[in-house]
């Protein structure tokens, strides 16, 4: 019912852009881009359920911090025993940086505990970033062509895919995507004005990112060296504004790393060694071969991507033979990502997705040089023609493929339904305790009481009982009392 009227309505708001563009109307037609980006993350956003990986556990802390804001836990009330070390199922969870988590608890708090509200924060950052991409690629082409990468954003399939919890890593890696490429608007603005006040936003946008996915967002101090290195800053105030970056990104990030050492000492020193394990163990059953990233971009922005990225990277590297610097901050900001995360052992799709407005301005770059030189080329100019068409359409047919909008899905599964209808039926509250509830997580986030997968020994349920606790069995869509 929603899925044709919206890719209608995006259509017609497309052109709309593309007509703008043609005249120049630069403002109208980014409006519309990024008011038909925000109605498909409305779209893919609006289902009401929690999805399986890894948004039930976000949501669910995210829950409990609306109350212990510096107490992220998973089980608020663990009843019975865990171990500490198992991220899906422990009392204190340190799994994620607590940005995004206490967005969404902001969120949660504001406007109540639903699967909206939970995915609000990422569908207007998501958004923003949209705008971020064309005042980015500005910096690198003309202001038509940062439309199309603006474009390329706005349906970009698996940032809609995060932004609405569908795909693994989900909303912790679009709010990543976002405090790097706001680092970069921030790098660019330095530029033109370089004052103090930038180079602070700068190492808070860095800071933000470190709290969001930890040390990869140091790319960013990559990136604003190359751009202020192309632009000749005298290296006195070259050094004295990197200290300003370095100090407030530790300034913004470490009193968390500080806090957490020493208030759960065992989980943070955990989490650490766990995150450090990521680069020499394939853990949890992500282990691909080394290729995996620089196979996997073919999906994730079309099988032609690689013209672009080829040509960029001979280009860029013939300027640099020459001496000149120009435009290896876009590379650096493709290619460290794809390198670093290829030698780490554990991989997964969204690990690189920070680098993709960089493949959108990319491909922009490469749309604008094959559009002015296809008469130098030897293959006719149909050709030509049909790779500027694919480099859009491409892209495209990914974005539905991953919307899904003309695919009918249960958006209102039955178990979640049942799950809400049972807060209302009983008397859930933090002394109840459910057992054998196949999602106990979604059921946990839906209800006020505690769940568990499966039944505990008798001498546990005994030893609740006598504590208060009123103990249920989920059965058969409902809850059966657990006698004495």
């Amino acid at each position: 019912m929603l899925g044709i009227p919206t890719i209608l309505l995006c259509g017609m708001g497309f052109y709309l852009a593309w007509q703008a563009a043609k005249v120049e109307n630069f403002q109208l037609s980014i409006f519309l881009i990024v008011a038909c980006g925000l109605f498909l993350r409305i779209y893919a956003g609006t289902d009401f359920f929690l999805h399986e990986w890894d948004e039930r556990y976000h949501a669910l802390v995210a829950k409990n911090l609306i109350e212990q804001p510096f107490k992220p836990t998973l089980y608020k009330y663990p009843v019975i025993p865990y171990d500490y070390t198992d991220w899906s199922s422990n009392h204190i969870w340190l799994h994620k940086q607590p940005i995004p988590l206490w967005a969404m608890a902001f969120s949660l708090g504001i406007f109540g505990v639903n699967e909206i509200a939970l995915r609000l924060p990422s569908i207007l950052l998501s958004t923003l970033a949209i705008w971020l991409t064309y005042k980015v690629a500005s910096y690198y082409v003309s202001r038509k062509m940062a439309l199309l990468a603006a474009f390329l954003h706005a349906i970009h399939g698996l940032i809609i895919e995060l932004t609405s919890g569908r795909a693994a890593t989900d909303h912790i890696d679009l709010f990543f995507l976002f405090f790097i490429e706001l680092g970069v608007f921030f790098s660019i603005s330095f530029l033109k004005n370089p004052k103090w006040y930038l180079s602070l936003l700068i190492g808070i946008s860095i800071g933000l990112g470190i709290l969001t996915k930890w040390l990869p967002a140091l790319v960013v101090v990559l990136i604003w060296g190359l751009l202020v290195i192309n632009q000749r800053l005298p290296w006195q105030k070259f050094f004295i504004h990197l200290v300003i970056i370095l100090g407030a990104a530790i300034m913004i990030s470490l009193p968390w790393q500080v806090y957490i050492f020493n208030t759960f000492p065992l989980e943070a020193e955990r989490e650490h060694v766990y995150n450090a394990r990521h680069l020499f163990e394939a853990l949890e059953q992500h282990g691909e071969p080394w290729y995996y990233h620089f196979n996997k971009i073919r999906i994730i922005f079309g099988e032609l991507i690689y013209l672009p990225l080829l040509w960029f990277t001979y280009k860029k590297n013939q300027q640099l033979l020459k001496g000149r610097l120009n435009g290896l901050s876009l590379l650096a900001w493709i290619w460290v990502p794809i390198i670093f995360f290829s030698f780490a052992a554990t991989k997964m799709q969204a690990y690189t997705i920070f680098s993709a407005p960089a493949f959108f301005i990319l491909t922009a770059l490469f749309f604008r040089y094959f559009s002015i030189y296809n008469e130098r080329f030897f293959f006719p100019k149909y050709i030509s023609n049909l790779i500027l068409a694919l480099l859009i359409l491409l892209p495209v047919r990914y974005s539905i493929e991953r919307v899904k909008p003309f695919t009918i899905r249960e958006r209102r599964p039955e178990w979640a339904e049942n799950f809400k209808a049972l807060e209302k039926q009983f008397p859930l509250g933090s002394k109840t305790v459910v057992f054998n509830v196949p999602k106990p997580i979604e059921f946990m986030f839906y209800t006020n009481a505690i769940a568990y997968p499966s039944l505990p020994e008798s001498k546990i349920l005994d030893s609740l009982s006598n504590l208060g606790y009123k103990l249920f069995e989920y059965e058969s869509k409902t809850l059966k009392i657990i006698d004495d």
